[in-house]
């Protein structure tokens, strides 16, 4: 008798034969770059320009809040981890730098590609991808999977409460979402057997290799790469300038939330402010490429890894910073305001994410949605174990 199966599957991307949708910058390339790299430096500090830091340096700067700084992974917003044998054996070293390039929109894991709007060039993402092979057995040639039948596969994905964890093409659940566009581009149908076979040891996915038969397991693929069609090819907004006002409503009254813990400020409150004309300044804690996917109106770009223009916030006007983690990019901003002595930054509690879902006010480029439905729990911390704190303390 089948036994129910959750099948958790790793978020970085493979090499696939599929074209790329728009915005994709090309495959990075393993050589050395045609411009001269900008020098590597040692030391790790919060605005340091990440591109000229070194590997394991890199992965503390930009990394290490959702995906832990053990590498261990479910730090934030599910973020897998990266040191798993049976992902690292499946995982190409393209695979690992198209992923880190283009990110997986929707989710808290932004491009951080430059060539999207990202704090890395092309020789940066090489070092950190260098740093990630380090930690684990080399890549296997993974051997082709035979075709599928989808409609076999969507009944054994519920019957095997594959969506309890992974949710569906309207619905995200608290272990990785299969439905993401991205995702879908960029793994190949080999990586996606292979975490089914093998598992990933330490996390709630167990190896169902020996559970399920060989062509059960190729129909469940071939379903998995069902998920994503029909999904729209989005635009970009213009990068942010750095100029942009920083208040919103200068001349309105200054707000009155309800606050949970002195540092958490729900989106219904604040768009209740935000809808009143109050007066405050809102900080968008993501990498600029996510900002110019889709932003909260009137917010400003002033990213966790590169905070120099937060000196510019007057002490006197409250500031909501948000992420999609929903609290650890976010938290970063709001613990450098209150180095500088600002008495009123809060993190929105949760995240863009859910503003965005609830149709508050956004500026999104073209083809962009609303984010997935999420079940109660998956943006607050891997596997749905909640984490209402900044930073992860």
């Amino acid at each position: 008798m089948m036994r129910p199966w959750l099948v958790v599957l790793l978020i970085a991307g493979c090499e696939t034969n599929a074209a790329p949708p728009p915005g994709t910058p090309p495959p990075v390339s393993s050589s050395a770059p045609t411009s001269t790299p900008a020098p590597v430096r040692d030391a790790s500090v919060v605005d340091a320009h990440p591109s000229s830091l070194a590997g394991p340096q890199i992965y503390q700067a930009l990394c290490a809040q959702c995906h832990g700084k053990d590498l261990k992974g479910y730090v934030a917003d599910n973020a897998p981890s990266m040191i798993s044998p049976t992902f690292l054996e499946s995982a190409t070293d393209d695979f690992l730098k198209a992923s880190i390039a283009t990110g997986r929109p929707g989710t808290a894991m932004a491009a951080y590609s430059n060539k999207l709007g990202g704090p890395l060039d092309d020789a940066a993402i090489t070092r950190l991808v260098t740093y990630l092979r380090e930690q684990g057995p080399k890549a296997k040639e993974l051997p082709a999977v035979p075709k599928g039948d989808p409609a076999k596969g969507e009944g054994l994905y519920a019957k095997a409460s594959c969506g309890s964890c992974h949710g569906d093409a309207t619905i995200r659940r608290d272990s990785i979402h299969l439905a993401n566009t991205m995702f879908l581009v960029q793994a190949t149908d080999p990586f996606i057997k292979h975490a089914i076979v093998n598992g990933r040891p330490g996390t709630k996915m167990a190896a169902f290799g020996a559970a399920m038969s060989d062509a059960e397991i190729n129909d469940l693929v071939a379903y998995v790469r069902t998920l994503g069609t029909g999904a729209k090819q989005a635009g970009m907004l213009p990068a942010p300038t750095g100029k942009e006002p920083l208040v919103i409503n200068p001349k309105g009254k200054e707000p009155t939330w309800k606050l949970r813990e002195n540092r958490f400020v729900s989106v219904d409150e604040v768009h209740k402010a935000y809808k009143a004309g109050a007066k405050m300044i809102i900080v968008d804690a993501r990498p600029p490429s996510d900002w110019m996917r889709a932003h909260i109106r009137g917010a400003v770009s002033i990213p966790y890894h590169d905070v120099a223009r937060l000196k510019d916030i007057p002490k006197d006007v409250a500031v909501v910073a948000y992420c999609a983690c929903p609290h650890h990019l976010s938290g970063i901003v709001v613990d450098e305001l209150k180095k500088l002595g600002h008495k009123k930054p809060y993190v929105l509690d949760e995240g863009v994410n859910d503003w965005h879902r609830k149709g508050y006010p956004m500026v999104a480029a073209e083809g962009v949605e609303r984010p997935t439905e999420q079940a109660p729990g998956g943006d607050h911390g891997g596997h749905g174990h909640g984490d209402h704190s900044g930073h992860g303390h």
